[in-house]
């Protein structure tokens, strides 16, 4: 191979000359319509001038077309561009020392041009239905048999999975028990080993001990599994605790894994982010997995800002390719809200009301009943814009509102929801009202400044509603309202989409509510569509019905699983199709800073309301005045019971 220095020569292309430009540190494909073509026609037209470099070409082109580069080290490739841009595509991937990467280059060799053009006329296409990260992770050393609707693991691949910051809350809540119904159900494959990390000194059977309550199931199977979770002690900035963690892992590999399988790593982030940054580099330098794919989770929050985000993307980028991270949003893994596509996508009758024209608003509500109970001091470090609208309620916004991606494939989905994003208005105080909640109205139960962890006087809204207009044409003029809240009358998540009121309906003797077809979240997972219906019998009187799809009816006995357990096996499978994308995340923040620092500055003052009500009594009159109109008769929608 040719010397760095060699390699960063500039070398003007001629007719079978090798000419030197960067190599592709993330690669993604973006397009949009038949523009992916404009791309490969430029890189493969003998008249595109030389002296343009392959970055201009990159940034010329991404922008018709969605392409997007990042630049790290050279390396030498042919002159002809289109077939610079399909080797690219279906190549394996060598590591370097310092950077494994999914590329491999090898230095040109001089042939006849006989030769030449046999040897690129026998070579097979690239599969374009696939998207190139796709293609990366199946070349990926280790994966030999890329199966992306596969369960599980091919036989070819053994995983390692690690948690880090796995005697906290987050780990023994929600990541093992996950893990454990991964593996109840053959989802994890039954030689995989978790090994947990964090500082604190645990013997092991105290640690399985602590898990053991919080995992569900048959006693025999849950010490089977507990036999596979194993716990490593260690500080989160030492190169000595990684190494000897390397060690651990390895011995584990070599113990568990069969003689012709990969070694792959999962590595879930279960971390405060004060950490996050210093983890990734240690990971990344002192526990990449040498023979296979490595993933690394990483949960959320991603900063607390556009700043502090882009701060945190830096730091991951400097060692990690976009296609290794998944940065998990929970919500993301829901069942309804997975559900959104298909709903939107795979009926008919939606695709002629899916808009402006019968489309008068859309709510997205998260509702809990309970307070911070004691964890105050940390929510008031967030807040609920930051805690639960930036994130679960703006990704759920962006699957309503996308439109209809070109396949399935996670950047295809993922580029259609920044389209969403990248439509919208950053947020206004206006555009906000926001309320902190006391005490109950009977005095029981406290306020939120009655929590001893909260700062005194502290401003932080404990409930929040925006509304956000998306200025494209299928939505332009359409509220969508994002409303979330603790400490009130009831806990839900829902998706109403109000429609347009009937023309005429003067005609009926009873006054006609609005349309709405509303998508339960949880709980009672459901989709009902509430419309208009005659009173059976004499009297030709309407009333608000409904078409009700609950869950637990329609689908008695099967299981819903659980968020984190649909995310991990997604994992599992590379498919990052419901994780946040870098920049999504930066479109997202875009979006936010702005008012979030303005609540920051104690700009903002919360309306007080009560422990237990609907929020804030400004929020009715708020709603009302933007286009929401509330039921003109009584209507209480109840989750069906079981038959």
């Amino acid at each position: 191979m040719a010397s760095q220095q060699q390699q960063q020569q500039q070398v003007e292309p001629s007719s079978g000359s090798a000419v030197v430009i960067p190599r592709i540190f993330a690669f993604r494909h973006r397009y949009a319509g038949g523009a992916g073509s404009a791309l490969a026609k430029q890189l493969a037209d003998p008249l595109t001038p030389p002296a343009v470099k392959a970055e201009q070409v990159g940034a010329t082109a991404g922008l018709a077309s969605g392409f997007r580069f990042q630049f790290t080290d050279f390396t030498f490739v042919s002159s002809s561009y289109a077939t610079w841009f399909t080797s690219m595509l279906g190549r394996n991937s060598t590591a370097s020392p310092a950077k494994p990467s999914p590329f491999h280059y090898p230095d040109p060799e001089p042939a006849a041009p006989a030769a030449t053009a046999a040897a690129a006329a026998s070579k097979p296409k690239p599969d374009m239905s696939k998207s190139p990260i796709d293609t990366i992770a199946a070349n990926t050393v280790g994966n030999s048999a890329p199966t992306p609707a596969s369960p599980v693991l091919p036989p070819s691949e053994y995983v390692t999975v690690i948690v880090l910051g796995a005697s906290g809350d987050l780990a023994k809540k929600k990541t093992y028990p996950a893990l454990f119904s991964l593996y109840k159900h053959d989802f994890l494959p039954k030689t995989a080993q978790i090994i947990g990390y964090a500082r604190s000194h645990i013997e092991i059977k105290d640690f399985r001990d602590r898990l053991r309550g919080f995992l569900k199931g048959d006693a025999k199977l849950i010490d089977e599994f507990l036999q596979r979770c194993h716990y490593h002690a260690g500080s989160y900035d030492k190169d000595d605790d990684y190494k000897s963690f390397e060690t651990v892992i390895l011995d584990h590999e070599r113990a568990n894994a069969a003689p012709d399988q990969s070694h792959n790593r999962m590595f879930y982030m279960a971390l405060p982010p004060s950490v996050f940054i210093p983890v990734a580099d240690h990971l990344r330098r002192l526990n990449y997995a040498p023979h296979g794919w490595t993933r690394v989770i990483v949960e959320k929050p991603f900063g607390k800002d556009l700043a502090s985000s882009r701060e945190l993307g830096r730091a991951l980028a400097a060692g990690w390719h976009e296609h290794e991270l998944y940065r998990i949003d929970h919500y993301l893994g829901k069942e309804m809200v997975k559900n959104l596509i298909s709903l939107r996508f795979a009926n008919v009758f939606f695709h002629a009301v899916w808009s402006r024209h019968s489309i008068a608003n859309v709510q997205i509500t998260f509702k809990e009943k309970i307070g911070t109970e004691g964890r105050g001091g940390y929510f008031d470090e967030f807040g609920i814009v930051r805690d639960v609208m930036q994130n679960h309620l703006l990704q759920i916004l962006t699957l309503v509102a996308m439109e209809r991606p070109v396949t399935l494939d996670a950047d295809d989905v993922r580029n259609e929801k920044v389209k969403v994003l990248r439509s919208m208005a950053p947020l206004k105080l206006s555009d906000m009202v926001l309320g902190q909640y006391g005490k109950s109205e009977d005095g029981k139960l406290p306020g939120y400044l009655d929590d001893k962890t909260v700062p005194a006087g502290s401003k932080t809204p404990t409930y929040a509603a925006a509304v956000m207009h998306i200025n494209n044409d299928r939505w332009d003029g359409v509220p969508f309202f994002l409303r979330c809240g603790k400490a009130l009358n009831e806990a839900k998540t829902e998706v109403r989409i109000q429609f347009r009121d009937v023309p005429g309906a003067g005609m009926f003797p009873s006054p006609l509510s609005r349309n709405e077809l509303v998508i339960r979240v949880q709980p009672n997972e459901s989709v009902y569509l509430k419309l208009m219906n005659k009173e059976p019998g004499l009297s030709f009187r309407q009333h608000i019905s409904e078409l009700d799809m609950s869950y637990r009816v329609r689908y008695d006995g099967m299981r819903i699983p659980d968020a984190y357990e649909a995310l991990l096996l997604d994992v599992l499978r590379g498919d990052q199709a419901n994780f946040v994308r870098d920049d999504e995340l930066d479109a997202a923040w875009s979006l936010f800073t702005p008012v979030l620092h303005e609540i920051d500055a104690g700009k903002a003052d919360p309306e007080v309301y009560p422990y237990g009500s609907r929020g804030p009594a400004a929020l009715t009159n708020w709603l009302e005045k933007l286009g929401v109109a509330r039921d003109r008769q009584e209507y209480v929608w109840s989750a069906a019971p079981k038959m």
